[in-house]
């Protein structure tokens, strides 16, 4: 039986200074091995993250045949096959817990001439592939569910497969992903029209491979049948890890902290827009592109936080940095009120409920509604120490992790091991910022 991690926070010792930088993004990281790995030629990948969920998705690419070489940590050279160079394999592909690596290889795998079966952890059988597995089947795809659309999922091979015209009913850049992935082999076009627009990685870096993207902010459309050109690819700091320093700086007194290359994806950063309406002071520093993506060094200044209703047009722009805003919103003043979110429920854990029974264990008053929550800030009052379940869920944990800086005791944060899978080395990172977290293994 492998050991189950733990995690012990205090109170943080001191102010959170100086700089740092992050790991990769996940998001660009899934993508840019599985596009690499269909594209002609050699890519060469600066900045993967070292994580569980992308090293699943390396993994299972280099199962299907594409040959990746690890020179040293960060970097992948990948010798790609093309758009019909994946060979098939016997054995399931596992996807540990990378919801993201499960729906877009559904949409990768579908129009393979093979047969394929896609597995994950505990986590990950638990969560809705209905989303993606609707709109492929549309485009004449075959893909088999387990009861209530869980995975594992068979993806069958050898179907022929046509573009549609789709807008999804929620907003997901991973329905959109998979989408867009079986439309590169579908007969004529596939469109993609989203009522929220969502993170546009996937379009970006299909463009950036050379494959002709029609893009607008929630609006993409393609064509089957083209061809990918491998290339350099540069991945940039993860904004879903920049949240917990980001957060560290803004709520523990006498902070003042600098993260380097952090990528500024416009559907990403709506946990900046939403801390500056609460009174972060927030500097985004030395804009630059690479490779289509935008990217800053971001400083941040501790600042008083007060409540806010959080607008709705920034929920999308910041579905995984939710558990961070609950944090945030516990060490301000007043009321945060945040609506429009069910998506929460259905993540790795149901994370509203998992943030609300965790803040109310550390003294907070949090009223649940089904799409968001009603936050009573502490503000200078602070947190109390207590027991947490992360419930697995990696961005829980850290979350709580940052919240014991501004606890008046330790707080035990249980079942911490599953933070591997996007932010590896996080407590020396934290304990590089000045947050005091050590971790625990029992068995």
């Amino acid at each position: 039986m492998s050991a189950r991690v733990d995690w012990i926070a205090r109170p943080a010792p001191r102010a959170v200074q100086g700089e740092t930088a992050v790991p990769g993004d996940k998001s660009v990281s899934h993508r840019a091995v599985m596009l690499a790995g269909i594209a002609e030629g050699v890519s060469h990948v600066h900045g993967f993250l070292e994580g569980e969920d992308t090293r699943a998705t390396a993994r299972i690419m280099q199962q299907l045949g594409v040959r990746m070489e690890t020179p040293e940590p960060g970097q992948r050279i990948v010798h790609g096959v093309g758009l019909r160079g994946l060979r098939g394999s016997d054995a399931p592909l596992d996807c540990g817990n990378a919801g993201t690596g499960m729906r877009l290889l559904a949409g990768l795998l579908a129009g393979q001439a093979f047969d394929s079966t896609l597995v994950g952890d505990a986590s990950l059988s638990r969560r809705p592939m209905r989303r993606v597995s609707d709109p492929l089947q549309q485009m004449g795809a075959t893909i088999e569910t387990q009861e209530g659309g869980l995975p594992p999922l068979i993806v069958r091979g050898g179907r022929t497969l046509h573009g549609i015209d789709y807008q999804p009913p929620m907003a997901s850049a991973q329905v959109k992903s998979a989408v867009l992935l079986a439309g590169l082999y579908a007969e004529g076009e596939t469109v993609v029209r989203e009522v929220h627009p969502t993170r546009d990685y996937t379009e970006r870096m299909l463009a950036a491979f050379g494959w002709p993207v029609e893009m607008a902010p929630g609006y993409v459309r393609l064509r089957g049948g083209g061809m990918l050109v491998g290339g350099e690819v540069v991945v940039p700091g993860d904004f879903s890890s920049a949240a917990f320093p980001l957060l560290a700086a803004a709520i523990v007194p006498g902070s003042q902290l600098r993260l380097r290359a952090v990528g500024l994806n416009p559907r990403r950063t709506g946990l900046l827009a939403v801390l500056r309406l609460m009174g972060a002071d927030i500097r985004v520093l030395d804009t630059r592109e690479v490779a289509g993506e935008a990217l800053a060094d971001l400083e941040i200044r501790h600042a008083p936080l007060r409540g806010i209703d959080v607008p709705v047009e920034h929920v999308s722009d910041m579905i995984d940095e939710f558990p961070a805003l609950f944090v945030a919103a516990a060490c301000a003043e007043g009321v945060t009120r945040v609506r429009g979110a069910a998506e929460l429920r259905v993540k790795e854990s149901d994370r509203i409920d998992a943030m609300a029974r965790g803040l109310r264990a550390l003294g907070v008053t949090v009223d649940e509604t089904p799409d968001g929550a009603d936050i009573v800030g502490r503000g200078t009052a602070g947190l109390t120490g207590g027991q947490i379940d992360s419930h697995g869920d990696h961005r829980i944990a850290m979350s709580f992790a940052v919240a014991a800086a501004r606890a008046t005791g330790d707080v035990r944060i249980l079942d911490c091991a599953a933070v591997d899978t996007s932010f590896p080395g996080f407590v020396t990172q934290a304990g590089r910022w000045g947050l005091d977290l050590r971790a625990s293994e029992t068995r």
